[in-house]
């Protein structure tokens, strides 16, 4: 994977740190420009207004602590509900975001995920990607979310078979660091969505092949111009 202009995109707010937070720090300190796309928002009677705006301000201070230029919140896509919205809205809004960001590399969660938020926002940024006369991402990759990625059923539908891992060993405490920022989100261990959940996961990824710290991504599409 080489890299450039890094755009990541988050069905909800915590998951591009669950899944790429390394990632992104690395390519911050690295001199290139990373932006996120969180797609939905908790909406009553799921959500209360302030639970809300909490886990907003939480992202925003996460992803600058990660060397993050802009954190893009989608509106009119409910949390936990987006199977209620026209898949062709999703499309477009997705694809704005992808034209307006113009990323060389493209990060999205995995279809397999338990979450349908998440397969959703699969299919539609694959949508807003779609091979045209318009350059598009050299690179689109699916990242792995504790908590939903590992709980799917096993043999339905996609696994998630890593083909790509970035060494973050340098950058893991970052990620750590930026996760605890998520206060209304972190759980005890042994919930995978815990501080030493993410920290074992990263260095057994590292460890399968040779590193001290990795995050681990399905490679979906790689163009050599």
């Amino acid at each position: 994977m080489e890299m450039g202009r890094l755009l990541v995109i988050a069905p909800h707010p915590d998951d591009e740190v669950l899944g790429a937070g390394a990632t992104m720090a690395r390519f911050s300190e690295e001199g290139h420009e990373v932006y996120v796309c969180v797609v939905t928002r908790g909406q009553p009677p799921l959500f209360d207004e302030a639970s809300v705006e909490r886990v907003r301000r939480e992202a925003v201070q996460a992803d600058r602590s990660l060397g993050v230029r802009k954190t893009i919140f989608l509106d009119g896509f409910p949390a936990a509900l987006l199977d209620a919205v026209p898949h062709s809205r999703l499309n477009a809004a997705l694809t704005e975001v992808v034209e307006d960001v113009d990323p060389e590399v493209l990060l999205i969660p995995h279809a397999g995920d338990l979450h349908m938020d998440h397969r959703l926002v699969f299919e539609s940024a694959l949508v807003a990607v779609r091979p045209t006369a318009r350059p598009s991402p050299r690179s689109v990759l699916a990242y792995e979310t504790l908590s939903e990625t590992d709980w799917k059923a096993p043999r339905v539908g996609p696994s998630f078979e890593p083909t790509t891992h970035v060494q973050v060993g340098p950058y893991l405490e970052r990620k750590l660091e930026a996760m605890r920022i998520f206060d209304s989100q972190v759980k005890d261990f042994p919930h995978p969505r815990s501080l030493e959940s993410l920290r074992a996961l990263a260095r057994m990824r590292g460890a399968s092949v040779g590193f001290e710290a990795a995050e681990a991504f399905m490679m979906v599409r790689e163009v050599v111009r």
